[in-house]
This record gives C-alpha cells, structure tokens and sequence, in this order.
C-alpha cells in the first residue's frame, strides 16, 4: 500500500515537472525567448549606434552631405561632367 501511494505521488510530481506552467518544457521556451530577444536588441543597438553616428557626420561635415547628395540623388557640383559607364 505504501509503495502504492509512493509511486502515485512521484507520478505526480514528474506530471508537474513536465506539464503546467512552471514545467521543464515552459522554463526551456522562456530561455529561448529571452535569447532571442537579447539577440534583437542587440541589432537594434548596433544599428542605432551607426545612426547616431551618421547623424554626427551630417551634423559636423559638409562633406557627408555632399557625399550622400552624390550617391542617393545624383548631383554633381557645378563645371563638372557626369559619366555613366554601363558594362
């Protein structure tokens, strides 16, 4: 009878081990999700750090305007001549 009784409360215990909220499988989907959420900020954070450094070049220098005037729209500076080599 003991023995029974034993064996109903480890079945118990290994069911909320492995199923429920506070399970094994839970804790494990949680890290992973904590993971990957670390992972993005992460990214976020490098991709703010290149902004903010863009930002400070356009802020302090002509010549990162006159950079991105030439490659995003094109423009030239005056007296000069624009060739397109198309391979």
């Amino acid at each position: 009878m003991i023995i029974a009784i034993l064996f109903l409360l480890l079945l118990v215990l290994q069911l909320r081990l492995w199923v429920g909220d506070s399970s094994v499988r839970e804790v494990w989907r949680l890290q992973t999700a904590v993971e990957q959420q670390q992972q993005e900020n992460q990214r976020l954070k490098e991709r703010n750090q290149a902004l903010e450094a863009e930002v400070d070049d356009l802020k302090q220098g002509v010549d990162a305007i006159e950079e991105r005037a030439r490659s995003e729209l094109g423009m030239i500076k005056k007296d000069e001549t624009f060739y397109q080599v198309i391979e």
